[in-house]
């Protein structure tokens, strides 16, 4: 007897370990607001999206960037991307940046992407000048805006936060309806992912000095801002431990930075799968997209393929348009929890010039990680340019092709640096990021009851109290899950339609004129207690 009972414990101890593994993965994808279920969205669709992931050991697990999606493709699929890969190595090779720079029989078909080691070898005082020059031209551009006076850091909290047990709370929730679960506002930072769309826009100086180069009749200096503006969307995902909070349907995002010469605006289009779209326009230039997500995975890893386009328009015509490259979370259930991008990433013009960017898949015992490679061609197809740098660091260039020898590059010129996150932040939160969720004084008033400033469990997670707000996130998430039944019943967005049956969504216009004058009434108070006002 007591044989047979030991044997169907080891059974059941198998069976658990089993179940298990794969209930953390649907808490991982619970964080992540990923859903398994088909997206229906077209490949030609804009988009704007951000991904971010850390580790869990460390302090807490961030999900990424991600909103709800399709997870498996077909085989087909999968093999034309892999084919797709093994010809963009071909394009380009990579090197430790140390053994190009100082091993004279190496030879390669092009620089290595490593311009912040690279820079450590270009002389103090070439470093010097291009801060100098960066920084006086972002001054000439800064000077013609308004300075507006933004806080430095986010308020101290009022409790203590509690650890949580990931263990614990999968002992809680085994067999039960994982998407029902609502995860504590431990596993957030206090921004949505609307907010977190505009953390694309941080580094918009580089559009402003590419509308300028453009204008005195520089289109390569043109192509080449816009190249690394569409880099530097990447570097606040190094290191942020928290994910963002999922907008309820109809919920939006304004940003009026006169201080930066910029308005965006942003909303929920689509719950099912999760659509987010938004406009911004700047000093001589507009930007769009919308956004959403593919993933696979693959046992240890999720690979998340963005959907769409995006699309940047100058005001003398010149249109730029780019996707995304392929982020991959690693190490899901054992190990360290780490990211990277990598893929190819074309920026197509439509008049002289256009771009290649290579992003460097991450092996485990890579010496030299986030590494970007590129460059810019004529309409001819004959390089002129080559781009270099790291994601998470900065952006070189220098004129040619990439194919000459070390020392051609030793005059590479500084086109973008990342500013470092603050390190009294919390969430590792950019200076920028930290200005995202602040109510500034009289901006309450102008507000429609839709903006996510005024989501009360964001709000309370800020403030640090915790309570409140994972009992106001139960609240709303409950009232989330009625939004399939509001877009069966023919919900529209306010401010954003889209083009044809299956095209990208568009801003129609009239927001920033209905703000002026207060008139909200045809916004619905998503965040009441109460759904009839929103049905």
């Amino acid at each position: 007897m007591f044989v047979v009972d030991f044997c169907l414990k080891i059974v059941q101890l198998k069976k658990f370990l089993r179940h298990t593994k794969f209930v953390i993965f649907l808490f991982l994808l619970q964080a992540a607001n990923i859903e398994a279920e088909g997206s229906g969205i077209h490949d030609s669709e804009y988009q704007l999206i951000k991904h971010e992931v850390s580790s869990l050991g460390h302090r807490k697990y961030s999900g990424a960037y991600i909103n709800e999606c399709s997870t498996t493709e077909s085989s087909d699929d999968i093999e034309k991307q892999e084919l797709e890969e093994v010809s963009d190595e071909e394009d380009t090779s990579y090197f430790d940046a140390e053994e190009y720079l100082f091993e004279p029989t190496l030879r390669c078909e092009s620089v290595t992407g490593v311009s912040y080691r690279l820079s450590k070898h270009m002389g103090p005082e070439n470093q010097i000048d291009d801060i100098k020059n960066l920084n006086a031209e972002t001054e000439i551009i800064n000077s013609a805006y308004p300075q507006i006076e933004r806080r430095k850091k986010l308020p101290d909290p009022v409790e203590k936060e509690k650890g949580v047990s990931l263990w614990s709370m999968i002992k809680d929730n085994v067999g039960k309806d994982l998407t029902r679960v609502c995860l504590p506002v431990f596993f957030n930072e206090p921004i949505s992912s609307l907010q977190k769309c505009f953390e694309d826009l941080e580094y918009s100086n580089l559009l402003d000095r590419a509308y300028e180069h453009g204008k005195v009749g520089n289109s390569l200096l043109r192509v080449l801002n816009v190249a690394a503006f569409a880099v530097s969307g990447y570097a606040s995902s190094e290191g942020r431990h928290c994910k963002p909070f999922n907008p309820l349907l109809g919920e939006t995002f304004e940003a009026d930075y006169p201080e930066k010469g910029i308005r965006f605006f942003s909303e929920k289009v689509g719950h099912h799968p999760t659509l987010i779209a938004c406009h911004c326009e700047g000093k001589g230039w507009k930007f769009w997209g919308d956004s959403n997500l593919r993933t696979k995975f693959w046992g240890t890893s999720i690979q998340l393929d963005p959907v769409g386009t995006l699309t940047l328009e100058f005001d003398d015509g010149e249109v730029f348009q780019w996707s995304k490259v392929t982020t991959t979370i690693c190490n899901l259930i054992l190990g360290k929890v780490y990211l990277h991008h990598h893929g190819t990433m074309h920026i197509r013009g439509n008049r002289q010039y256009s771009c290649k960017l290579k992003f460097k898949e991450q092996s485990i015992l890579d010496r030299n990680p986030h590494q970007v490679h590129g460059f810019v061609e004529d309409v001819t197809g004959k390089k002129v340019a080559t781009l270099f740098g790291m994601w998470d660091e900065s952006m070189h260039y220098a004129n040619g092709d990439g194919t000459g020898k070390p020392k051609d590059f030793s005059d590479a010129s500084l086109l973008w640096k990342r500013c470092k996150p603050l390190s009294f932040s919390r969430y590792n939160m950019t200076s920028f990021a930290i200005t995202l969720n602040e109510l500034t004084p009289g901006l309450q008033e102008k507000l429609p009851p839709t903006d996510s400033r005024l989501r009360p469990d964001q709000r309370h997670l800020e403030n640090g109290e915790y309570e409140k707000a994972n009992a106001e996130k139960l609240r709303l998430e409950r009232r989330q899950r009625m939004s399939r039944k509001l877009q069966e019943n023919g919900w529209n967005p306010r401010w954003f339609r889209r083009e044809g049956e299956d095209g990208p969504f568009r801003y129609m216009g009239g927001y920033w004129e209905a703000r002026e004058h207060g008139k909200w009434d045809r916004c619905s108070q998503i965040f009441a207690e109460i759904i009839e006002d929103f049905v």
